[in-house]
């Protein structure tokens, strides 16, 4: 981008806030646009082992005095004598009627994986990939724009994304994958073997940032899959020069994909490829962009997926 250049207005559902990673608690931070059905909060970090307590709030604001209103109010014990989870809402600064979940899937001294899924009506939460608990709201969902994390908790990574738009996915939270934060880093290029190929229901996630742009850098950002022989069979690739998102055939075809373009500098993206008898269907940002044809046999022959571009990756999954 040129020194001044505007960048292109984001209708809403494409925007997604950047992760953060290993923030300090008591940690408090504001919700991008806030909260909506279909939007899903990831949480990352271990339980230290004399933890008592922890928990996590969405509220309607984050004023000291008055106390805001929490709308959802998700706090695992682990002092009792029974550990548990209580789910509670506070409004007009009063507690409303808890809600208590006897078996907790948290342990003292282990990591965990929390994602919190919003429905139209209630909220769902699984724990290390398992559905735990739902919880039904008692203030409206529109309301919420703030995150609070409280007590005896290491925090990883906090992340903020939208539900999986395929219906066909097959799984409550089929693309809720951390975020790779061990050492070595995800390195770019990025390359993963597929050893049998696709098959339908199967889903590939790839998160990441768009590096600040280089002088000399890369100009786009590329997924490829290739065959056992290393032809590439197709690419998504998003062009940095002119804005574009397109699919690219085996023989350079070029098919232009209709959306707005999201792969500037500093932003956060996700990119979601669902394999379906005759082809891959893509969403980016949780929204759903249309399908690419490849035969069956062709998904059954594929080998390997890369990565390649101006990018930094959290997360490559299949």
């Amino acid at each position: 981008m040129a020194p001044g250049e505007k960048l292109d207005p984001l209708p809403d559902p494409f925007i997604l806030q950047p992760p953060v990673f290993h923030p300090v608690v008591p940690y408090v931070t504001t919700i991008f646009g806030g909260l909506r059905a279909g939007k899903m909060v990831m949480l990352q970090g271990d339980v230290p082992l004399d933890a008592r307590r922890f928990q996590v709030d969405f509220q309607c604001g984050c004023s000291l005095h008055p106390r805001p209103d929490i709308a959802i109010h998700f706090n695992p014990r682990f002092h009792t004598t029974k550990p548990h989870v209580i789910c509670n809402t506070l409004h007009n600064e009063r507690w409303q009627a808890e809600a208590r979940w006897p078996r907790l899937a948290l342990q003292r001294g282990a990591s965990f994986f929390i994602l919190f899924l919003f429905g139209n009506e209630e909220m769902k939460v699984s724990v290390n990939g398992q559905h735990f608990l739902h919880y039904r709201y008692r203030l409206p969902l529109s309301r919420v724009d703030t995150l609070g994390i409280f007590g005896d908790i290491l925090v990883k990574a906090v992340g903020f994304l939208n539900i999986n738009p395929f219906a066909e996915g097959g799984s409550e939270y089929p693309v809720g994958h951390p975020f790779q934060l061990r050492s070595p880093r995800l390195e770019v290029p990025c390359s993963r073997p597929l050893p049998r190929g696709l098959w339908p229901g199967q889903v590939i996630v790839v998160r990441g940032l768009v590096l600040p742009e280089p002088k000399d850098g890369p100009v786009s950002f590329t997924l490829s899959l290739l065959d056992e022989a290393a032809h590439v069979l197709v690419t998504l690739r998003a062009s940095f020069t002119d804005r574009t998102l397109a699919w690219v055939s085996s023989w350079g075809r070029k098919k232009l994909i209709s959306a707005p373009f999201l792969f500037y500098p500093q932003r956060f993206f996700e990119v979601l490829l669902l394999c379906q008898e005759g082809g891959l269907k893509l969403a980016l940002n949780g929204q759903g962009l249309g399908a690419t044809s490849l035969g069956q046999q062709a998904l059954e022959r594929l080998r390997e997926l890369r990565v390649s571009g101006g990018v930094q990756l959290y997360c490559v999954h299949y």
